[in-house]
């Protein structure tokens, strides 16, 4: 017996409805468990996703580098100057001011589950990352800054990604060439090297654009620093293998006003003052030698003053030419008068020597007188022949030694001579220093600056 055709309709309807109601509850299930996933992870807490990223639970070892026993990990260093300065030549060395940055790749730090592109960490977190073991190989002192908190930065970028940031004071060696001082150009290095990882676990490099910039308004008080920095690597070879190093350098070019103040002016003064002495009298004596040893004092003050700044190197710099040939022209100047105080005084000694000559000549006339009065009266006991033989054997008178007769006519001649002296050095020694000064700025300014700004 079959079923009414109407029966059958409304069984299918259940059987519709029934797995429609199934199907709505397995839907609901899923999209409620993933709500439930995302809402747990959306809802973890910072400490906890850190716990999880880098703490005892993650498995994260700050011991072992990235790319462990792989290839090695790459830094790019870049460097922000605050300030540079202090740039001393006894101990030729400066002092800079700096924010070192370093960033490199840790696959263990990526993360996904963190909704933020990077995270911005404590300083205190460092202890819990793998860092660079970089120092400075030409390092002579450093501090850290920890007023108010520890100057340093911590970033962590989702793929894994590390900027490490921190603020440095170094004082570093920069040997110097002190030749053409002061009108020398400087060339100060900043190494960058790795202490414990050779290159093939570390390698430094520097960032493309902007791995070195500076403070908008930097100044150095005696320096101008060129715009160019010269970037490049400086590779190091040890017993203990071959370690990655970077370096920057510096092109100082010093200027030169303050030691035109302090040096050069008030010796080209002290110069100038000795050539007083030709237009004061010769016969004031007292004026001219304290004229004399005072510049001659003062120059040698000042030359000790120019190298009390600098180290006691070897070879000659440019003040120390430039000290000694001013010290030369006043001591000349000073025995140039004693050359002048010479010349007039011969009329005096030549009248000495006349006097003496005319009592030599008495003393002889003397003699000469008695021996004659002692002949005549033996020429009287003697017959007249023999008497006038003795009278024709007489000697004759000796000549006068030929000299000037006016005393004031052979004064007036040594004075002369003496005036002329003087005369000449009014024009000579201006003249001689002018041109030492013509060859000795022409070799440092023109020819020696050009020979530099070519090596650097």
């Amino acid at each position: 017996m079959g079923k009414p055709p109407g029966m059958n309709r409304s069984f299918m309807k259940v059987l519709a409805a029934l797995f429609t109601y199934v199907m709505a509850t397995n839907n609901f299930r899923v999209v409620g468990a993933k709500e439930h996933d995302s809402r747990s992870s959306s809802n973890m807490s910072p400490s906890d996703f850190l716990d999880s990223l880098m703490g005892r639970t993650s498995g994260y070892d700050a011991r072992i580098r990235p790319n462990f026993k792989g290839p090695p990990v790459n830094v790019t260093c870049n460097i922000f100057i605050n300030s540079f300065g202090s740039i001393a030549e006894t101990t030729m060395d400066y002092r800079v001011n700096i924010f070192l940055r370093q960033k490199w790749n840790d696959p263990r730090l990526a993360y996904s589950k963190y909704p933020d592109s990077s995270l911005d960490l404590d300083p205190s977190m460092l202890d819990s990352i793998w860092k660079p073991d970089l120092f400075f190989a030409n390092e002579k002192g450093a501090n850290f800054h920890d007023v108010t908190t520890d100057n340093k930065l911590l970033r962590i970028f989702k793929d894994g990604t590390v900027l490490y940031s921190i603020r440095l004071t170094l004082i570093l060696s920069c040997p110097m060439d002190l030749k053409n001082f002061p009108m020398d150009v400087q060339t100060c290095t900043m190494q960058l090297e790795s202490f414990g990882y050779t290159m093939n676990d570390l390698v430094f490099e520097w960032l493309e654009n902007g791995a070195v910039q500076v403070s908008d308004g930097l100044t150095l008080p005696q320096f101008l620093m060129r715009e160019e920095k010269e970037l490049g690597y400086c590779t190091k070879h040890y017993n203990t293998g071959k370690f990655t190093c970077i370096e920057v350098k510096f092109h100082l070019e010093r200027q030169m006003g303050y030691y035109l103040i302090q040096m050069y002016i008030p010796s080209l003064l002290i110069v100038i003052l000795s050539w007083v002495s030709f237009w004061i009298n010769m016969d004031a004596a007292p004026a001219r030698v304290a004229l004399g040893i005072t510049t001659v004092l003062t120059m040698t003050t000042q030359s000790s003053g120019s190298r009390a700044s600098l180290p006691k190197v070897s070879y000659v710099k440019a003040i120390d030419i430039w000290m000694a040939v001013c010290l030369l022209f006043v001591f000349a100047a000073l025995l140039e008068y004693a050359g002048v105080n010479f010349v007039s005084r011969q009329q005096k000694e030549f009248l000495r020597l006349r006097r003496r000559q005319r009592r030599n000549h008495k003393d002889d006339d003397m003699r000469e007188g008695r021996f004659n009065s002692a002949g005549y009266n033996m020429s009287q006991c003697l017959p007249t022949k023999d008497a006038s033989a003795v009278k024709n054997t007489e000697p004759a008178p000796n000549p006068q030694p030929s000299v000037p007769k006016d005393i004031d006519t052979l004064k007036k001649k040594f004075v002369d001579r003496a005036k002329r002296i003087d005369t000449i050095s009014r024009a000579g020694f201006p003249l001689a220093f002018l041109i030492f000064n013509i060859f000795y700025w022409v070799t440092y300014k023109i020819i020696r600056y050009e020979d530099i700004h070519q090596k650097t």
